[in-house]
């Protein structure tokens, strides 16, 4: 194809768009060799990805980061069933919950940074993190600087594995998802390029260290739980380069977990399987890339009664960040109905976290009064009003405990 002369604007949008790509791949290089370079500094036997809970410290800090919409409502409720659960270790000082201010839509648009140096500064200085759900500035707002806080955050940590369980044990459903947290289209969403009234291009990222450790994290959980099937899920038919390569590496490293059943599907077909009665149970671990694990997990959620019912942990080598899977819901807040927000979610992830840093007896019962308000409450939880709100459940839950 001859070299076509467009306009000036045009022209200029054209060699913009090249330098910022070739900056794109510049960074994402360096980035895959430097996750390579750590990996080869590990104890070659050491592969997990460091996913081990973090339970060996003299004195936990829980950080808990409300966020927006009905995230203060929800975060509110789950801090009061925390110290209940807590309790004892609260007085001892074995632990310390920090609430972490700031973390609002609001101070960060007037900070002009996804997340305000203060509010980095805090979370730093906690062992984990319990999250409320964020809401992302749009392009009305013209604010291109500001990306999604969570992808911020997972990149910023590190926090390679998004891991989402769920569960129906009436129907014999056990799936955890491993859904890859650091790359993708969310890695470089906020990278894309724009030639004036003709067309946008975002970009998409899949590294061979990124996706190996993902890869290795799903295998290594499945072989510690006694699983016996890993679903390798991409649509690598059609993107034959980022997709196609996520499915090769899984399936090298697929090959050193002989003893685990291997299979891999469209990410359509998987949507369709996960709504499929008849073989919808023989599916127990997935490992997906990042856009596809955020859509199907949600999808997975509302089988098991809704979005706000699964919780959700972000986990890298120093750090781990849990939240709830659903976003802020600004229009329940517009409509007058922030109090009767569910906050399951939330919950269902402080009981992944509670695991994580070694509590588990503390996990467990939570998770045990959750199971049994979840039964005594049933459909009163609707998030609409007449039904249950967030304050009454979330009593029900402590006097569960």
């Amino acid at each position: 194809m001859d070299k076509k002369i467009y306009s000036s604007e045009i022209e200029r949008d054209i060699r913009s768009a090249v330098e910022n790509f070739e900056i794109v791949l510049r960074e994402q290089v360096a980035r895959n060799q430097l996750m390579r370079a750590e990996r080869e500094e590990k104890d070659v036997a050491n592969k997990t990805g460091d996913l081990a809970p973090n339970s060996n410290r003299d004195k936990v800090i829980i950080g808990t980061a409300a966020g927006d919409g009905i995230g203060p409502i929800i975060m509110t409720e789950a801090e009061r069933v925390l110290k209940a659960v807590l309790r004892d270790r609260l007085a001892s000082g074995s632990l310390v919950l920090k609430p972490i201010e700031g973390f609002t839509l609001e101070n960060r648009l007037a900070a002009g940074k996804t997340v305000p140096d203060s509010v980095m500064a805090a979370m730093n200085e906690c062992d984990v993190l319990l999250k409320g759900p964020t809401t992302t500035p749009n392009a009305a707002m013209n604010t291109a600087n500001i990306e999604s806080a969570n992808v911020y955050l997972r990149k910023s940590f590190d926090l390679f594995a998004n891991v989402r369980p769920v569960a129906i044990p009436e129907e014999g459903i056990d799936w955890t998802f491993f859904r890859e947290n650091t790359e993708g289209e969310y890695a470089l969403g906020s990278k894309g390029e724009y030639i004036t009234g003709e067309l946008a291009v975002d970009f998409k990222v899949t590294t061979d260290e990124g996706t190996e450790r993902i890869a290795r994290a799903a295998y290594e959980y499945a072989r510690a739980n006694g699983k016996k099937r890993v679903s390798i899920v991409t649509k690598a038919n059609i993107m034959k380069k980022t997709d196609g390569n996520f499915l090769n590496i899984c399936r090298e490293v697929a090959k050193e977990y002989p003893e685990i059943e291997t299979d891999s599907w469209f990410i359509d077909i998987m949507a369709a399987n996960l709504v499929n009665k008849e073989i919808r149970n023989n599916f127990q671990v997935f490992v997906l890339p990042n856009l596809y694990g955020d859509i199907i997990t949600d999808e997975a959620a509302q089988i098991q009664g809704g979005v706000g019912t699964a919780g959700s942990a972000n986990i890298g080598r120093n750090y781990a960040i849990f939240e709830a899977i659903h976003g802020s819901a600004p229009r329940m807040i517009e409509e007058g109905l922030g109090e009767y927000a569910n906050p399951s979610s939330l919950l269902k992830a402080a009981v992944m976290m509670l695991s994580h840093v070694g509590y588990r007896d503390e996990s467990k019962r939570l998770e045990d009064a959750l199971e049994a308000a979840d039964k005594e409450l049933g459909p009163r939880m609707t998030g609409m009003a007449g039904g249950a709100t967030c304050r009454e459940y979330a009593e029900l839950v402590m006097s569960r405990l």
